[in-house]
């Protein structure tokens, strides 16, 4: 098919290592020691080969519009089971945990852990394409892994319990439910994986952990990386302001489905945010942020900020790469009209390796499935290698982290008393495929 349409012939992904890798310890057919870059060449062969993007899909706008605009619904359906957290501020977090009858799973199954993208959730065909293959049995050929989505608040049927949203930059609502799973699921590897926004925080939050960060290793995908460079790119042409417009309208429209929450403190700083970011018309992501995001997008400190340009510089993840400290694989691609400044370079951190795919848009990576006219996702491949590798071959000491203890019936970490959560429900059934009335899903 692709001499017949040429364009479409993928190129090799450009895999870029630092100068001296890390050096870990593996176990397959023999235990020795190997860099981070022998064992992602070694157990990641898709990484390594090309990606041909569908025929009738050739470039970065249409992969993304695709990945916004495609019929989903009867591809990759799971059914998760939601746990509501509280958290100490009196916010709520949406913990979405698959497979709902998890008994035949071991204790220490390694567990998936997703941040979703900008206005996304768990019923994003963006995280269902990982996590079905992902949380299949090994005899249908999956991994037999559980996984769990961390909503973000407001978000996915998630209620807005407090005058706070969430953002690139805020990281501490993922940290609260690394608590409660690390305390459910004590002796399970954890594997980290984020989408767009997502990717942003878990790029940051696994830096300010360093060393003891709990998850054994960190996938990202479409990370924004330099929000002003990118935002700036977005503002300078008229197709960049069509998809920055599109993603602003549906943070509006996420904001206006919970103001009658927000409505019950009409004299906080958020609430009168709020107020004016839903007066706005088809605003700029940019547009949004500063009259929005800049206060209501996180806990102070360091929220307020007093621009939209001061929160860019706080949230940008590119410039925290050399603080990781666990093995981390981050995708993007070439031709992705929304994320365009990608650092390569990774600040020549030995833990980091950085991919950029020739197609695939922002998060669709689409190729021709066996069926006329389907697609399927070519970057499930490299992401469950790199989960395997991970999370079975890669032999991990255990560091010594901070005890959690349950304080006042919340459960926070020793020396982080102001952060904690509890759970206030734990039954609700939430079908994959469903998604939030008036959010348009894929971004």
């Amino acid at each position: 098919m692709n001499f017949l349409f040429p364009w479409t012939s993928g190129r090799k992904t450009e895999v870029r290592h630092p100068p001296t890798s890390a050096v870990v310890t593996i176990r397959d057919y023999t235990t020795r020691r190997v860099s981070l870059r022998e064992l992602v060449e070694e157990k990641c062969p898709s990484l390594h080969a090309k990606f041909h993007p569908a025929w009738w899909l050739p470039n970065g706008h249409l992969q993304t519009l695709y990945c916004v605009l495609g019929d989903f619904s009867q591809r990759d359906r799971i059914v998760y089971k939601r746990t509501m957290l509280r958290l100490r501020d009196g916010g709520t977090l949406g913990l979405d945990f698959t497979p709902v009858d998890d008994s035949n799973l071991r204790p220490d199954a390694p567990i998936v852990v997703v941040l979703h993208g900008l206005t996304g959730g768990s019923y994003e065909s963006y995280v269902r394409a990982i996590l079905s293959p992902a949380c299949l049995p090994p005899s249908e050929g999956g991994l037999g892994y559980r996984a769990v989505v961390v909503n973000f608040r407001g978000c996915a049927g998630v209620p807005i319990t407090s005058p706070q949203f969430y953002s690139a930059g805020h990281t501490d609502d993922f940290r609260q439910a690394i608590f409660y799973i690390s305390t459910l699921f004590p002796d399970a590897p954890l594997l980290g994986v984020g989408f767009s926004l997502g990717a942003n925080v878990l790029t940051r939050y696994v830096a300010e952990e360093g060393q003891r960060c709990r998850l054994r290793s960190a996938c990202i995908l479409g990370c924004p990386w330099n929000l002003t460079a990118n935002n700036q790119r977005l503002d300078s042409s008229y197709i960049g302001q069509v998809y920055s417009k599109g993603m602003g309208q549906n943070l509006v429209n996420l904001l206006k489905s919970h103001l009658d929450s927000l409505s019950q403190t009409p004299d906080h700083d958020v609430t009168k945010a709020a107020m004016a970011a839903v007066a706005l018309s088809k605003p700029t992501v940019k547009e949004f942020d500063n009259t929005f995001t800049r206060v209501g997008g996180g806990s102070s400190p360091p929220w307020p900020f007093a621009s939209a340009a001061d929160y860019y510089e706080y949230a940008s993840s590119h410039k925290v790469l050399g603080d990781v400290r666990i093995p981390f694989l981050a995708i993007n691609a070439a031709d992705d009209p929304v994320v365009q400044d990608v650092p390569m370079d990774a600040k020549g951190n030995e833990w980091v390796i950085m991919a950029l795919t020739s197609h695939g848009g922002h998060l669709g990576w689409f190729e021709a499935d066996d069926s006329w006219g389907q697609v399927r996702r070519w970057i499930k491949r490299p992401v469950l290698e790199w989960f395997h590798a991970t999370a079975e071959v890669l032999q991990w000491e255990r560091p010594q982290y901070p005890d959690i203890r349950e304080v006042d019936g919340y459960l926070t970490e020793v020396g982080r008393e102001t952060l904690g959560c509890m759970v206030t429900d734990k039954e609700q059934i939430i079908r994959g495929t469903e998604g939030q009335a008036g959010i348009m899903a894929g971004l």
